[in-house]
């Protein structure tokens, strides 16, 4: 006996997913849930946007978290290392939790978005074929590349739409939803303490939102992982504060110089 399908918007709050949803409710295409994973992380405008969006379209949007905080698994989950002796040599004590995130090691990903998403899934596939929607852009193909995008049960309607980014944010912005001009500070409204943002946005991160970034470095404070390969969170300030000095006085904040001088002041400070 074949399973009824079951048609679910995997929404992530941004404006692709959003356009998505709204998108799919106009042309009244089939919509059995609307599931967000809340990593505990969003940006404050994000979680108004959605208690906005679920008021306008009159619909549940079902929110589902991990087991646990970010801060338990970024801080205090027993992790098993590798080769758990040279760890506390190098980094001078035994930490537990994952720490920061990186480019090889996207933990918070797996731990706080697709786990609690597949268990809160797995029941619901007993009895129905999960046909899930999710909001890739027309020029985001390239994620369409990933073995996670690739799934049988997965559709793309802003690539059948031929819908890109840009497209997005109008037709989310010409329907009344402006995120609180969020998506004219960040070119994406992912979690706020994400290292891998560029330095652009970690910039505005700190002007916009200081509390946000007085919470990165309490938390560096208690980890063993630099917040990125380059710059710790407390490095990030001292560059952005030299920065607004350099640009006060007429000065480049690029070139062979500026790196120089930069480099004499993290010096300096490491030694404080």
């Amino acid at each position: 006996m074949s399973k009824k399908e079951y048609h679910v918007v995997s929404l992530s709050g941004g404006k692709d997913s959003t356009a998505m949803l709204l998108a799919m409710l106009e042309k009244n295409m089939p919509i059995d849930l609307i599931l967000f994973c809340d990593t505990g992380l969003e940006f404050p405008e994000m979680y108004a946007h959605l208690d906005k969006l679920e008021k306008f379209i009159g619909r549940k949007i079902t929110r589902v978290r991990a087991e646990r905080s970010f801060e338990y698994y970024f801080l205090h989950a027993p992790i098993k290392r590798r080769n758990e002796a040279q760890f506390c040599v190098q980094f001078g004590k035994h930490y537990t939790g994952y720490g920061w995130a990186g480019p090889k090691m996207r933990w918070c990903t797996s731990v706080l978005k697709d786990i609690p998403r597949e268990r809160f899934l797995r029941s619901l596939r007993k009895e129905h074929k999960i046909i899930e929607y999710i909001g890739i852009a027309a020029d985001e193909t390239y994620r369409l590349l990933r073995k996670r995008n690739q799934k049988p049960n997965h559709v793309h309607p802003l690539v059948d739409w031929n819908m890109t980014e840009a497209d997005c944010l109008k037709y989310c912005y010409d329907r009344g939803f402006d995120w609180n001009e969020l998506y004219e500070r960040f070119s994406r409204a992912s979690c706020w303490c994400c290292p891998l943002q560029s330095l652009s946005e970690l910039r505005k991160l700190m002007h916009y939102y200081p509390k946000l970034w007085e919470q990165l470095k309490v938390w560096e404070k208690q980890t063993w992982r630099k917040f990125r390969a380059d710059y710790s969170v407390t490095e990030l300030e001292s560059r952005f504060e030299f920065e607004k000095e350099r640009l006060a006085q007429g000065k480049p904040i690029k070139g062979k110089e500026f790196f120089t001088e930069l480099r004499k002041r993290l010096e300096v400070m490491s030694s404080e």
